[in-house]
């Protein structure tokens, strides 16, 4: 099973997100290049702290108990704001909208995760943790003059979908069909 540890905003600030995501979708829709982009469904927007991945049926009951216990990071405000591409420079990937508060405990969490997955063969990806809210992926490169464009539109959209408190983390189960993913809850895993 697919399996990924995210923190969930609220619901008010999940639908803040999907209207600022949408604004941002209008911007770039008269662009040829919009076809490319998969926008991220508002039930779906989550900040992920781990990203497990295909997890065997028969590992996946040990690793859930693994982060079952509380973590040892106090729960905390979370506020999103700001549009950002991955990477950062060259054709974008990846459409986020960024973390203004709350950094230093997604941080704390991710790496507690970490340490409780380690164990089981989870290793660090190769580079540092990067707290984000994906709003849509980009299926194929972009052109210099499109990349140019939707940067544009990037810095100029509005961004700020709020302000929510965050006391728990949940491990999600991913399936994917013909009509996108759904995610599953399988576990709360409450802050301290």
């Amino acid at each position: 099973m697919r399996l990924f540890v995210a923190a969930d905003p609220s619901t008010d600030v999940r639908r803040a997100a999907a209207l600022r995501a949408g604004e941002l979708r209008r911007t770039v829709d008269g662009e040829t290049f919009s076809r490319s982009i998969r926008w991220v469904p508002e039930q779906n927007l989550h900040l992920t702290v781990w990203f497990l991945g295909e997890v065997p049926e028969e590992r996946s009951a040990s690793v859930l108990e693994a982060l079952h216990p509380p973590l040892q990071v106090p729960s905390f405000e979370l506020r999103l704001s700001g549009f950002g591409a991955f990477p950062l420079s060259g054709s974008p990937r990846v459409l986020w909208l960024g973390v203004a508060a709350g950094l230093a405990e997604l941080s704390s969490a991710h790496a507690e995760v970490g340490a409780r997955l380690a164990p089981w063969g989870f290793a660090a990806e190769g580079r540092p943790y990067s707290a984000h809210l994906t709003i849509a992926r980009i299926k194929s490169p972009l052109r210099a003059g499109e990349r140019a464009v939707l940067r544009s539109a990037l810095s100029t959209v509005e961004a700020d979908p709020g302000t929510c408190r965050v006391d728990a983390l949940t491990v999600y189960r991913s399936r994917t069909s013909a009509k996108g993913a759904v995610y599953q809850p399988l576990l709360r895993v409450p802050l301290s």
